[in-house]
């Protein structure tokens, strides 16, 4: 059905079927998606033409007209005007069916303008509206319905499917269904439900699908680079760069809209691989369904801003596909390309290199020049116990919509506490740690040797750093009893880091630094919440801390291993 509803979307050639012929008509030179586009678009063709209109349209979008014009004139300024360049090329005439409230000039109703329609429903507790006046009888309307050719036809029953009265097939047969659907088109938009439309009916219906589907601009791309010949909304996005493994069709007149394609070799591996880092991209967001199987996926997202669509395959060493970027709104637009650029999708021999020469710089923070989704805040954590409970801290987890560990669980806040700045995190799936904290549990030695393992870096390294420093005192600088004095040289990252001693014990929990009343306190102090602290929090939560009898200490090698087995990388994403 789709195929043939593309199809007949380029074969259809503009004709006004009947013989009643419209008394004023319009050359619309464009239409815009926003209001504000349209307003600022035709107040500068005010400035250089006449009779300059702006009326919204059925499809949502905004018209620029010239007119109202006698049918004969209208030809002739089109004529002039495309000749001089004043008007774009594609400019044509229009008989003012598909136009709704006129918004240009301020305040004024052009002569000859269509009776407006509100686009709201009538409410219940209102008189219900007149219907429209007819032109035509019904046996006058089947006499010039049956002088329409099966492309004029189809084109109906593809109006009728684009407005959402007919789901059967575009066979271009008026049967029983395309009756009742043309009834219901009638009804909703106050004529007489007769399931016969008259002349000035059909072309009000299919001025709305030729409006909508003039502003897409479906056409056929080939791309021999990518290996890729698919059908593209050419009146929205335009080729823009190679960076491999993706053509880039840029956004066109401000459409918002962006297509990727696809092109690298590759076998399932290589798709499967793709399926996951594609959505790290914040052009994917996370809300929506997504399918892997053995050699295609698709992924949907939307979110307030941006809804995009992926789709992907692998065949014969390649993996070829396509994505969709969408601005927020006019989800039938969306969902009609999206089906042209499936049942088109065509891959060839060609396949991008895997480095091509212009390409984007590269940088940790993209992939082939698309920016990777980053998360608002990235802190240290801790395994505390077998189950994968993590410590961390209060700052970590604050405000955050979504907090993940080591960027591919997603974890849920169990427990906080802001007075000792504790933070309790259980994992959403089942998680079982290589290892997990024992603490310490006797007094630490003042003056003693400590180290810190957290993500330093904010996990740009992949994994956790160990920092050394010294243990200055076993209470705050007002005398807290709950915290230890540190001399470290920490970074942002390393706050929630487990904080060791010499035999690998744990004996606190690194704090984010803080202002002491208002001064910034000098390098390299630093404080942690101590194990008696941290055990009774977990005690009141649960969680049964297990205490270290280390006695021996242990190389810093060793050390570092232990501390990676434990430390996590807490994201916070919003």
């Amino acid at each position: 059905m789709i195929k043939t509803f593309v199809g007949v979307a380029f074969a259809v050639i503009w004709t006004l079927a009947g013989s009643a012929a419209a008394q004023s008509v319009w050359v619309q030179i464009e239409a815009k998606r926003s209001l504000i586009e349209a307003q600022d678009r035709v107040r500068d063709y005010s400035g250089t033409l006449q009779f300059v209109n702006g009326f919204a349209l059925r499809s949502g979008w905004y018209a620029i007209t010239l007119g109202p014009f006698d049918p004969a004139d209208a030809e002739i300024q089109l004529l002039r005007l495309r000749a001089s360049g004043r008007i774009p090329r594609d400019s044509f005439i229009a008989d003012g069916s598909n136009f709704r409230q006129q918004f240009w000039p301020v305040g004024a109703a052009a002569i000859g303008a269509p009776q407006i329609v509100p686009d709201r429903p009538i409410e219940e507790t209102a008189a219900p509206a007149p219907l429209i006046p007819t032109e035509e009888s019904i046996a006058e309307a089947r006499d010039s319905e049956r002088l329409l050719t099966r492309e004029e036809r189809e084109e109906l029953q593809v109006a009728l499917t684009w407005e959402g009265y007919y789901n059967s097939a575009i066979d271009g047969a008026i049967g029983p269904g395309t009756r009742s659907a043309m009834a219901a088109w009638q009804d909703a938009n106050r004529y007489e439900a007769t399931g016969v439309l008259t002349s000035r009916q059909r072309r009000e219906l299919v001025a709305g699908y030729r409006d909508m589907l003039g502003s897409i601009g479906l056409a056929r791309i080939v791309d021999g680079r990518a290996g890729i010949e698919i059908d593209l909304p050419a009146a929205m996005v335009e080729f823009d760069r190679y960076d491999p493994p993706f053509a880039h069709y840029g956004s066109k007149d401000d459409s918002g809209v962006k297509v990727l394609l696809i092109s690298q070799s590759g076998d399932q591996t290589t798709l499967a691989g793709l399926y996951e880092i594609l959505q790290t991209l914040e052009i994917v967001p996370l809300e929506g369904p997504r399918q892997l199987g053995r050699t295609t996926f698709t992924i949907e997202g939307a979110n307030e801003g941006v809804s995009s669509y992926t789709y992907a395959q692998t065949s014969q060493g390649q993996v070829k596909g396509f994505m969709l970027i969408w601005p927020a709104g006019a989800d039938r637009r969306r969902q009609m390309v999206i089906d042209a650029m499936r049942v088109s999708f065509t891959p060839s021999d060609a396949v991008l290199p895997d480095a091509m020469d212009g390409a984007t710089a590269q940088s940790i923070d993209l992939l082939a020049g698309l920016e990777i989704r980053q998360a608002d805040r990235v802190r240290s954590g801790f395994y505390v116990d077998v189950d994968g409970a993590v410590l961390t801290t209060v700052e970590a987890v604050a405000q955050c919509d979504r907090v993940t560990l080591d960027e591919d669980h997603e974890a849920e806040i169990v427990a906080t506490d802001d007075a000792t700045g504790l933070a309790l995190l259980r994992p959403r799936d089942a998680l079982t740690p290589i290892g997990f904290a024992l603490f310490q549990p006797h007094q630490p030695r003042l003056m003693s040797e400590i180290a810190v393992s957290g993500y330093s870096y904010e996990g740009r390294l992949g994994a956790p750093t160990l920092t050394f420093g010294t243990l200055e005192d076993l209470k705050g600088l007002n005398g807290e009893r709950s915290v230890n004095r540190l001399a470290l040289a920490s970074t942002t990252g390393d706050a929630g880091g487990p904080v060791f001693d010499a035999t690998g014990s744990v004996l606190g929990m690194l704090l984010p630094p803080v202002e002491e009343g208002g001064r910034i306190l000098p390098d390299g102090v630093n404080f942690a919440a101590d194990a008696v602290t941290i055990i009774e929090f977990l005690s009141a939560n649960g969680i049964s801390p297990a205490a270290s009898d280390a006695a021996e200490t242990v190389a810093p090698e060793d050390l570092t291993v232990a501390a990676a087995d434990m430390t996590v990388l807490v994201s916070c994403w919003n």
